[in-house]
């Protein structure tokens, strides 16, 4: 049992001005693992302050000695790395190898990452009798999600930071137990007092307290379109920047000429990443008429081959959701998906058999869906994955942009020209061909209510600067 008492903020860990707790459930066990601080609109304003004090200091510092701290940070992260992704893994269910791999390597990357863009970033440009000079924006204030805690946290920290702002964290009260390790090794490498913050607490009220605040200059959030929408809403009354990563539904197109065991199988693994909580998750599977039922077929062997269990343990795959709120939702999907006609190709309802504890889900299927089914429209962010069929190419690419997400995509075809062709056609933020890989350095944002701005390498690092001329 991990018990959290204390906040950080202006480079100390002081007590909450509530004495209320938040549990923090283990996802494989039900079972309470911690609890941690119910943060306060109260200390919200003690942390901005600390944070808007810190920027008058940390803007001027030198990028130099910026990217240093990044560096530090990042080392910190590898020197504790197998308890991060442990800790992560507890509280997401993501399976400990790609825990180590994702939920912190990636946050290795970004920190690092940001040193190096800053070191070499140019602040400043002429423009005819003009300097062009970019500068840090002021106070971020970073409300994050549970799916990936602590690479959307390093996604807006080390940019943030690294650009010469100053930071208020709000992570997500369902995984918080990771961005209190972070916390600890930025207090371990001395970064000054103020320039990092993290306050714990709900949506409701801290993350309500951060948008609300007149001394944060941005908000940077993770999360809901839902929630998305009400801190726009805020920023926009008051005139604030604000960079929103949303939701996705995102479309996968197999053309008949692809490989389609390589397509499907790979698609299925896409997918089902994270136990399919992942916003960008290809869990629109658009496959030509005249292949459905192969495709079916492959992607049912696929997913039946995909162990669902203890995310410790070495033979699973998937390891279960992160609460009983998740679980229950996606079961109502996969219940929506039943009755409204979709083919349930594997899995269904259910816990998986022999696995009664945890928030666990069968990795399901569903073919002959349709862009008017709920399970075509809605993000599940479960397990579980449509198969929708076309008869063209531009049949392809129209129930593709027939979404109100735009946030990632695939496309498979014989040749990169003809799928590159058809990516450019995607009205997405991102769209990866035959299988291409991520690219944690390239802008990750999305279209339509997916989201505004982008995050990660120099996109990434811009959102956090404003440009000013200077006329001579």
């Amino acid at each position: 049992m991990i018990t959290r008492d204390a906040i950080y903020v202006d480079g100390s860990w002081i007590k909450s001005t509530s004495t209320s707790t938040i549990e923090v459930v283990n996802s494989t066990t039900e079972e309470v693992m911690a609890t941690v601080p119910e943060g306060t609109a109260e200390d919200v304003a003690t942390a901005v302050q600390a944070a808007k004090r810190a920027f008058n200091t940390w803007s001027k510092v030198s990028v130099e000695e910026r990217s240093k701290y990044c560096t530090r940070i990042a080392e910190g992260l590898q020197a504790r790395l197998d308890e991060i992704s442990t800790i992560v893994s507890q509280e997401v269910g993501m399976v400990k190898n790609l825990s180590s791999l994702i939920q912190v390597g990636l946050p290795i990357n970004s920190f690092n990452t940001a040193a190096a863009i800053a070191s070499d970033f140019e602040f400043e440009e002429r423009s005819g009798n003009s300097i062009i000079v970019r500068e840090p924006i002021g106070v971020v204030g970073c409300i994050t999600p549970w799916n990936y805690p602590l690479h959307q946290i390093a996604a807006k920290v080390a940019y943030a930071i690294a650009a010469g702002c100053t930071v208020v964290l709000k992570p997500s009260e369902v995984a918080p137990l990771n961005a209190f390790l972070l916390a600890e090794i930025i207090d371990e490498v001395g970064l000054p007092a103020g320039v990092f913050n993290l306050v714990c607490g709900v949506g409701p009220v801290v993350g309500e307290a951060i948008a609300k605040h007149p001394d944060v200059d941005m908000v940077s959030f993770t999360g809901s379109t839902r929630a998305g929408r009400r801190i726009a809403e805020i920023c926009g009354s008051r005139i604030a920047k604000v960079a929103l990563e949303l939701g996705g539904k995102s479309a996968n197109i197999i053309l008949e000429d692809a490989d389609l065991d390589r397509a499907v199988a790979d698609g299925v693994s896409k997918a089902f990443l994270n136990s399919g909580q992942t916003c960008s998750a290809l869990t629109r599977m658009l496959v030509h008429r005249s292949k459905l039922t192969e495709a079916e077929q492959i992607a049912a062997n696929a997913a039946e081959k995909m162990t669902v269990g203890d995310p410790f343990a070495r033979s699973s795959r998937l390891g279960p959701l992160v609460s009983q709120a998740q679980w229950d939702r996606v079961q109502r999907y996969i219940s929506i998906g039943i009755e409204e006609g979709a083919t349930l190709v594997t899995g269904g309802s259910g816990k998986p058999e022999g696995l009664e504890t945890g928030y666990f889900v069968k990795p399901t299927i569903f073919s002959n869906v349709t862009s008017d089914m709920t399970i075509a429209k809605e993000e599940i962010f479960g397990p579980v994955l449509v198969i929708m069929p076309f008869d063209s190419e531009e049949e392809a690419i129209s129930i593709a942009n027939d979404s109100d997400y735009g946030l990632a995509g695939g496309v498979w075809a014989s040749t990169q020209d003809r799928a590159r062709s058809i990516a450019r056609e995607i009205r997405t933020g991102q769209v990866e061909i035959n299988g291409g890989a991520f690219n944690p350095n390239a802008p990750f944002g999305g279209y339509k209510k997916s989201g505004i701005g982008r995050e990660f390498g120099h996109h990434g690092f811009e959102e956090f600067l404003l440009v000013k001329a200077i006329q001579e």
